[in-house]
């Protein structure tokens, strides 16, 4: 039986957040690895997360996204509290901000 992991998160900075969600992928891709030395009856399924988050005002910039996308300025972060990252996901300029509530799966897509 496939389980999914339900977490709410509540509110974490993006950064946090985003590293805690590289430590849960890191335990699944480990769990995945190791099966590969274990007889059939012994394999551990790997564990499944679905986590909601709200964030602070944050600002991302994906992989396929502009820098001069972003038309908010140095300045006007700093006034709203709001953070910038590049990230690796794909995608152009994102916000996220409070009232918002993201999910973020993170799903061995080998067991669906």
């Amino acid at each position: 039986m496939r389980k999914v992991l339900f977490t709410d998160v509540g509110l974490m900075d993006y950064k946090e957040c985003w590293d805690y969600q590289e430590k849960l992928f890191k335990g699944i891709i480990d769990t995945k690895i190791s099966n590969r030395t274990k007889e059939d009856d012994v394999l551990v399924t790997p564990k499944n997360y679905l986590l909601f988050v709200e964030h602070p005002h944050v600002y991302t910039l994906g992989k396929s996204g502009e820098e001069e996308h972003l038309l908010a300025t140095p300045e006007s972060l700093l006034a709203q509290q709001a953070t910038f990252y590049k990230i690796n996901r794909g995608g152009d300029i994102t916000y996220h901000g409070p009232g918002q509530i993201v999910g973020y799966p993170l799903f061995d897509l080998d067991q669906f």
